[in-house]
C-alpha cells in the first residue's frame, strides 16, 4: 500500500495543514467538505504539496519534517 504526505492551504484563512493518508483523493473530499474538526473552518483547501512512500513509517517520518520549522518554511515558500 502507498502511503501520501500532503499539504493543504486554506483559500480564505493564512492557514496550512500537514497530513498522511492512504486515499489523498478521500481525504482532500474530507477537509473540503468539513468532516474534520481541525480543519473545518478554513475550508476550502487547495493542495499545495504532495509526496509518496512505499510504507506508512517512511512517510511518517516526512510528515513530522513539513510540520516541523523548517518544513514549515518550506511549505509558506510554496504558497
Amino acid at each position: 500500500m502507498e502511503y501520501a504526505v500532503y499539504a493543504i492551504a486554506s483559500r480564505n484563512k493564512n492557514y496550512v495543514y500537514v497530513g498522511l493518508t492512504n486515499n489523498l483523493g478521500r481525504r482532500l473530499s474530507e477537509h473540503n467538505g468539513g468532516k474534520n474538526r481541525t480543519t473545518k473552518p478554513y475550508a476550502p483547501f487547495t493542495l499545495i504539496h504532495k509526496e509518496y512512500f512505499p510504507s506508512r513509517k517512511e512517510a511518517r517520518v516526512r510528515e513530522k519534517y513539513l510540520k516541523s520549522g523548517i518544513g514549515k518554511e518550506f511549505l509558506k515558500s510554496l504558497v
